[in-house]
């Protein structure tokens, strides 16, 4: 993808998540580190511009829910979490570049009801690379991008990395 293809593809979340609010609903976006957090700030900008309403944004580091935290063998950088609202009984849309095998958003869940309870959880990804090994699914999906074993999906936002895009990248064996 392109940057043209990003934005496009950013804007059509941003009114899937418009389209998922009731009337009722406090609805907030939460960006898991590193990148959902940038995509999560252009959603919550995006949905302001076109409807005018204004969703909180915090963001949320998994690292100490990961299942593989202990048995990775490179260090991991703990980022910190800033929620600046109560999750409880709150609409709250996790936020994430790419889904893959389904544990980020295992702990992503973890991590925000060990916070609380909020009333609903949608999952909003970017990419959906595929090769789940867990029964999880995102609630929006900015593209289905199939691979193999042995390709990455790289994504790159202009906020860190100077220029958008998405890439499908063969990882070094």
């Amino acid at each position: 993808m392109d940057a043209l293809d990003v934005q496009r593809t950013i804007r059509r979340l941003a009114r899937q998540i418009i389209e998922s609010i009731n009337s009722d609903d406090e609805v907030a976006i939460v960006g898991l580190h590193r990148r959902g957090v940038y995509l999560g700030a252009r959603l919550q900008s995006l949905i302001l511009e076109l409807e005018g309403i204004s969703v909180p944004l915090g963001t949320l580091d998994i690292t100490m829910y990961r299942d593989d935290f202990r048995s990775g063998l490179k260090e991991r950088k703990i980022r910190s979490t800033n929620i600046p609202f109560d999750v409880n009984h709150r609409h709250l849309v996790l936020v994430d570049d790419v889904l893959y095998t389904g544990r980020t958003v295992r702990a992503a869940m973890d991590a925000v009801t060990d916070l609380g309870r909020p009333a609903r959880m949608q999952f909003l990804t970017l990419i959906d690379r595929e090769h789940r090994e867990l029964p999880i699914r995102a609630d929006m999906i900015g593209r289905v991008v199939p691979t193999i074993s042995r390709e990455e999906v790289m994504v790159q936002f202009n906020e860190i990395d100077d220029r958008d895009g998405v890439w499908l990248v063969e990882r070094e064996q």
